[in-house]
């Protein structure tokens, strides 16, 4: 089999890239951005890497934040957000794991998952990961939360 590229077929898929920029990198979408977001509360301060998706975009633009982290369950903290998020490109996942940050889309809220959780409903949307484990999350309580963008 001859795997060679002609010029113009090489030249053609350049070009449609360039017009067509988001055919050209659909496959990236649900990749990382490589935006870092750094999380304050009480003495922790992490950072999350957010994935190529609208909604992990939209998250972005609101940033800087000053929220409240809450509790909630036995396996998350939660923090509400000013605003919706857009929620065009939602797609469900199979693979939700302990350190997702993610958007719960009836409350408005973002979810950080310290605990594996059951992934799969079109109400949650990842919207990125954390960084370096899950040990901030652990620490009890409420408190006055900070998010802000961190340049690449």
């Amino acid at each position: 089999m001859d795997w060679t590229i002609g010029r113009r077929t090489l030249l053609g898929t350049l070009a449609g890239g360039l017009v067509f920029p988001d055919l050209a990198f659909s496959q990236s979408r649900q990749g990382e951005t490589g935006m870092k977001v750094e999380f304050a509360f009480s003495n922790h301060v992490f950072t999350a890497t957010l994935h190529d998706t609208a909604s992990a975009r939209d998250f972005a633009s609101m940033l800087p934040l000053e929220l409240k982290v809450t509790d909630f369950s036995d396996n998350e903290k939660i923090a509400y957000l000013p605003r919706k998020l857009t929620l065009e490109g939602n797609a469900p996942y199979s693979d939700p794991a302990a350190g997702d940050l993610c958007y719960y889309v009836p409350w408005g809220n973002i979810i950080f998952y310290y605990k594996d959780y059951s992934g799969g409903s079109r109400d949650v949307i990842r919207l990125g990961r954390l960084d370096k484990g899950i040990e901030p999350l652990l620490t009890r309580g409420d408190f006055p939360l900070r998010a802000r963008a961190l340049q690449r």
